[in-house]
């Protein structure tokens, strides 16, 4: 009989061991660097940034097609004095409508800005 008890004993002592091995293992899954957490962070982090790539290839795309059209002739030269620049050809007359909303806008800015 002793030596069935220091089987068990030892049987035990192997369980427990193997059972704390096995929760050392399984921690590893769910804490610290490489579990399944710190994976969909990493996740997530990348899919934000596939969506700022994408967004600033749009914009890069449309400066170029604005750099193209700018160096291929005049016309989009002229188009972009006339709208960003406020330039006019000599002989035109330029009118500025200026509506109530905007003009409220205006004074408020003009208040703001004045030292």
């Amino acid at each position: 009989m002793p030596f069935l008890s220091d089987r068990i004993i030892k049987m035990k002592f192997l369980l427990i061991l193997f059972s704390l091995l096995l929760l050392l293992l399984f921690s590893r899954l769910w804490i610290g660097q490489g579990s399944y957490p710190d994976i969909w962070s990493l996740e997530q982090k990348l899919r934000l940034q596939q969506a700022a790539n994408e967004k600033q290839t749009l914009k890069n795309h449309q400066l170029e097609a604005e750099v193209r059209a700018l160096q291929s002739g005049d016309e989009a030269i002229e188009e972009y004095a006339r709208d960003e620049l406020g330039m006019i050809r000599k002989g035109e007359s330029f009118y500025q409508v200026i509506l109530k909303e905007q003009n409220r806008a205006m004074r408020a800015s003009a208040t703001v800005n004045t030292p």
